[in-house]
C-alpha cells in the first residue's frame, strides 16, 4: 500500500473517530438538558418534560440519535441550538471568524517569536544570554495561559489603563479592533512562542551534530551560513508539526482567554453551551475545532513533503 493511500485511510479513520466522540462526549455530561432549558426554578409536570424530550429527539435510543446526527451531517446540517434558538451553523459562522483571527495571528506570531531565538539558543547553548532566554521561555511554557491572561489584564488594563479589558471593539474600525485584540494575542503568542522556542532549541542542538553540518563547515561556511542555510531547514520539521497541533491546542486555550477578556468568540460560545447542556451547539463547535486541527495536520504533511525529500520517496 502506497504512502498516500495510508495517509488517506488514516485521516478518514480520524474523521470517523472525531464524529463518534463528538456525538458521545456531550451526552456523557451530567445533568438534564431539558431542565437546563426550562430553568431550575420552574416547575413543570413530567408529561411536559417528556413532550419536550420528544420534541428535541432526546427520548430516542442513542443509536437512533446517532443515525439522525450522521444524516444531518451528510446534509451539512449541524442542528438547532436549544438556548440561542438559531441554526448552529449560522451561530458558528458568526463567532468563528473572530476566534480564527485571534488564534491564527497568535500561531504566526508565536512561530516567529519562538523559532528564531530557539535556533540561536540551540546553536550556542553555552552562552549566558541563551541560558537566561531558555529559562525565561521554560517559565512561560509552564505557566497556564489563563494565568498569563490575568496578569496581563491586571497590569496593562486595570493598573496602567493602556488597553481595554473586554470586547473585540468599541466601534467596528481597524484601530479599535487592534487595540482590543492586542492583549489577548500577546498572551497566546507568548505562550505559543515558549513552546516553539523549546522545540526549536532541542532540534537545532540535535541537527548541528549531524555530518552535513560538519561537511558545510569543511567547505568553509561560517556559523551563520551553516545555521540559516542548512540546520534551520531540517530543524524546523518538528515546528511544523507543533504548529499544526497548536490550532487545536490554542483553540482550547482560547476558551479561557475569551472568558477572561470577555471576547464574544467561539470559546465563550462553548462555555455557554456546556453550562446549558446545549448538545447541538457543543457538537457543532467541537466538530469545527477538530476538523480545523485535522486540516492543519494535513497541511503539515504537505509541507513536510516540500521541505524534506525523504518524505516523498516511494514506499
Amino acid at each position: 500500500m502506497s504512502g498516500i493511500a495510508r495517509k488517506v485511510i488514516r485521516y478518514l479513520a480520524s474523521l470517523v473517530l472525531i464524529i463518534i466522540l463528538n456525538f458521545t462526549i456531550p451526552r456523557l455530561m451530567p445533568g438534564d438538558p431539558v431542565k437546563n432549558l426550562i430553568g431550575e426554578d420552574v416547575y413543570v409536570s413530567e408529561n411536559v418534560m417528556e413532550e419536550l424530550r420528544t420534541e428535541l429527539g432526546l427520548d430516542r435510543p442513542l443509536y437512533e440519535q446517532l443515525e439522525s446526527f450522521l444524516s444531518d451531517l451528510l446534509h451539512l446540517d449541524l442542528g438547532y441550538s436549544y438556548h440561542l434558538h438559531a441554526p448552529v451553523a449560522e451561530i458558528l459562522l458568526d463567532r468563528m471568524g473572530w476566534t480564527l483571527l485571534f488564534v491564527g495571528v497568535s500561531v504566526v506570531f508565536g512561530a516567529l517569536l519562538g523559532s528564531l531565538p530557539g535556533a540561536l539558543a540551540g546553536w550556542r547553548p553555552e552562552k549566558r544570554t541563551c541560558r537566561i532566554t531558555g529559562l525565561a521561555f521554560i517559565t512561560l511554557s509552564c505557566t497556564p495561559p489563563y494565568f498569563l491572561a490575568l496578569l496581563f489584564l491586571y497590569f496593562f488594563s486595570f493598573r496602567l489603563g493602556l488597553f481595554p479589558s473586554k470586547g473585540f471593539y468599541d466601534s467596528p474600525e481597524i484601530w479599535s479592533i487592534l487595540h482590543h485584540l492586542f492583549l489577548p494575542i500577546c498572551v497566546m503568542s507568548v505562550f505559543s512562542a515558549s513552546r516553539n522556542f523549546l522545540i526549536m532549541r532541542g532540534s537545532v542542538i540535535q541537527e548541528k551534530k549531524q555530518l552535513y553540518a560538519l561537511y558545510a563547515r569543511a567547505k568553509g561556511l561560517n556559523d551563520t551560513g551553516i545555521l540559516f542555510r542548512h540546520v534551520i531547514k531540517n530543524a524546523s520539521l518538528p515546528i511544523i508539526t507543533l504548529l499544526a497541533l497548536d490550532f487545536g491546542f490554542l483553540f482550547s486555550g482560547a476558551l479561557f482567554i475569551e472568558i477572561i477578556f470577555s471576547l464574544n468568540g467561539i470559546g465563550t460560545l462553548i462555555y455557554g453551551a456546556i453550562m446549558g447542556k446545549d448538545y447541538p451547539l457543543l457538537q457543532g463547535a467541537f466538530l469545527v475545532i477538530a476538523l480545523t486541527a485535522l486540516l492543519a495536520n494535513m497541511l503539515a504533511d504537505l509541507l513536510y513533503a516540500l521541505i524534506d525529500p525523504r518524505v516523498r520517496r516511494p514506499v
